[in-house]
């Protein structure tokens, strides 16, 4: 029994919640009697055929809530290649011509009004402005600014929908990107693959429904769990992280001497005593580590199966780039998430850590930028030649940009550029997303003079090509009803073709 499904409960059900202590009760009937009291409600004929048209695709699934998608989506699932640090605008994607020609010149003050600074930046005697080193050319229908930096995004211009005015409030690391992973600057919510996993399910029973990728070897600001993890959600929802090497996942081999069956003689064995426990304390994670040893059972084969990249043919690892056959590196990791998307895996986040370039910006940019350019413009072609970028959402960028002025000294055409959260560039591809540029900034980079998007913006629309209402795919948690996109979010109908 599963007291979290939205189907109305039996009347047996019903008697076995009212055997379980007071708190235990308490909490599973809000979010559970209460939440199949509410469906039962709302269960109308227009609603039904609502659900109806949303489940014209024939596809499998495994899991997810009845009614959800809300309405036909154009995305099956997400790809999120997430640039940890904060990757600076002014040097890849949004050209300030102005900051060249008044390179070193004091920022005004009409220019940053009242926004604040870091505690980095605070105590400096001036913020000098700071030109881009780097060349800039537009490429494609939507002529869009791309740096020397990024050769290989030439190709994908007409494919990729740039959002140019992207805001966040977080203006350090840990809550800017726990913001844009979960929703809120504070840890403890669900992250974006876990609402997914929470709602959708998984096309493939043998593998998890969200996989977390980082790049090996990488320093810069810390990745901690709690990013994809289910937060108030059942754990079976987390994101499962795979890492480089010969155990993708650990634990996940069979240990020296245990053969196939004995390992499944004794997950059976575990499974019973697990279901005598759950008889007793109908603990809803009782049931979730009966499915994740499961799920780590089947996945003893289809983990090495999806992770092994010697069947893919030369000319995958000519577009991916040689660094595509190093296990661990940005390319590999590329090349193994379309894989895990042909596998049905639902989400797929991807992180590349050190964009953190308070000092040292062009010799440190120049390595970042080489790192993941052939990579991400390879996933977009290799995505499209399979008739897969149709419904698959790519998304890339970081939790915030970078300032117009320099951080610390500017000398011998070196600088640095501090935190900015008022205006940054990432870029959609994919998904019934409309290329071409969305978002104009002001002649500094500094502030949003058209379109601005918010974090909450960004997610709802998302959460819309999946098929998802963002304000209705919601969990009660603590007397309240939380979602992905708090209490806003608008749709940004520019993006959506």
């Amino acid at each position: 029994m599963n007291i979290f499904n939205h189907n109305r409960p039996s009347q047996a059900q019903l008697s076995a919640l009212l055997r379980t202590n007071r708190r235990h009760f308490f909490k599973t009937s809000a979010a559970g009697v209460g939440a199949m009291a509410l469906s039962s409600l709302l269960g109308s004929s227009a609603n039904a055929n609502e659900k109806s048209a949303a489940r014209r695709d024939a596809s499998p699934r495994f899991g997810g809530l009845e009614g959800v998608p809300h309405f036909p989506a154009k995305a099956k699932r997400v790809i999120y290649l997430f640039q940890s640090g904060g990757p600076a605008q002014h040097d890849l994607f949004d050209y300030k011509p102005l900051l060249n020609e008044r390179h070193g010149e004091e920022l005004p003050p009409s220019v940053r009004g009242d926004q604040r600074l870091t505690g980095m930046s605070s105590n400096q005697t001036g913020l000098p402005l700071a030109g881009s080193k780097f060349k800039f050319k537009q490429y494609g229908d939507s002529q869009a600014w791309l740096s020397e930096l990024l050769p290989y995004h030439r190709d994908i211009v007409d494919d990729v929908c740039f959002l140019r005015s992207l805001h966040t409030e977080a203006i350090n690391h840990d809550p800017a990107i726990t913001m844009f992973q979960t929703g809120s600057q504070i840890a403890g919510r669900p992250s974006f693959g876990s609402w997914l996993s929470y709602g959708l399910g998984s096309e493939n029973e043998n593998l998890p429904a969200f996989v977390v990728l980082a790049t090996a070897g990488k320093g810069g600001q810390p990745l901690y769990s709690r990013l994809w993890g289910s937060g108030f959600l059942d754990s079976r929802y987390q994101g499962v992280r795979f890492r480089s090497g010969k155990d993708a996942v650990f634990y996940l081999s069979n240990p020296d001497g245990v053969c196939s069956s004995r390992r499944r003689a004794q997950l059976e064995k575990i499974k019973t005593m697990n279901q005598h426990q759950f008889e007793k304390e109908l603990d809803p994670e009782i049931e979730s580590r009966i499915a994740q040893y499961e799920m780590a059972y089947r996945m003893q084969t289809s983990v090495p199966e999806v992770t092994d990249l010697s069947d893919e043919p030369d000319e995958t690892f000519e577009l991916y780039g040689e660094d595509a056959r190093k296990p661990g590196t940005y390319a590999a990791n590329c090349l193994l998430a379309r894989r895990l998307a042909q596998k049905g895996v639902r989400f797929i986040q991807l992180y590349h850590q050190d964009w953190d370039h308070h000092s040292n910006l062009p010799k440190g940019i120049v390595r970042q930028a080489k790192d993941v350019d052939q990579g991400s413009a390879a996933l977009v072609k290799d995505l499209k030649r399979l008739g897969m970028l149709e419904d698959t959402l790519v998304v890339f960028g970081g939790e915030f940009g970078r300032t117009a002025y320099c951080q610390g000294v500017m000398a011998n055409g070196n600088y640095g550029r501090d935190h900015h959260p008022r205006c940054f560039t990432s870029w959609v591809a994919g998904g019934g997303i409309k290329p071409g540029v969305i978002g104009s900034t002001d002649e500094f980079g500094y502030n949003i003079v058209e379109d601005p998007i918010h974090v909450h913006d960004f997610n709802a629309t998302l959460l819309k090509q999946l098929g998802i209402d963002h304000e209705r795919l919601t969990f009660r948690y603590q007397g309240r009803r939380f979602r992905l996109t708090d209490v806003h979010g608008e749709i940004i109908e520019k993006m959506i073709s």
